[in-house]
């Protein structure tokens, strides 16, 4: 597994992208992986590469990821309360038994918070993911040029 995950962030790392553009396809994916719009992350991934063009696509699937089945109840429950925050705890909380027992109905009838808590909660964890891999991706970047121009002026010698 280790293995894997180094071999897929020095492919991200080859691409010939910024680590803006690698940073800001990891946000604009956490920020579409965040979204209850299940079913239709991949339309969404899609569209985003589609119409932004300075981004790393692999890097937006990546963050797409963050919604796996392990984070979804995280999300969803985070996401909820936040919802329930915005419109004053109008709605009742979540409970255990309500991620047991889901149903169509019980997700229509809570889905609007749900929603607008993804928006905030996923505009939130898309500024983070943005600078925390801006700043890795920005230090790799400069280690692995410091190394080549160490190693060519060795050579040169």
């Amino acid at each position: 597994m280790k293995w894997k995950l180094k071999k897929f962030i020095v492919k991200i790392l080859r691409m010939n992208n910024t680590p803006h553009e690698i940073a800001l396809g990891i946000a604009i994916g956490v920020f579409i992986g965040i979204l209850p719009v299940y079913g239709f992350h991949t339309i969404l991934f899609l569209i985003a590469i589609a119409t932004i063009r300075r981004v790393n696509k692999i890097a937006v699937l990546a963050g797409t990821n963050i919604s796996l089945p392990p984070t979804v109840p995280i999300i969803t429950w985070t996401a909820y309360d936040i919802g329930r925050i915005v419109f004053w705890g109008k709605y009742d909380p979540l409970t255990w038994s309500d991620f047991k027992n889901i149903s169509f109905a019980s997700i229509r009838s809570r889905y609007l918070p749900l929603f607008v808590g993804s928006l905030i909660l996923g505009a939130l964890c898309a500024v983070f993911f943005y600078y925390l891999v801006y700043f890795v991706t920005k230090r790799i970047m400069k280690k692995r040029a410091d190394a080549k121009r160490e190693h060519h002026e060795r050579k040169k010698v």
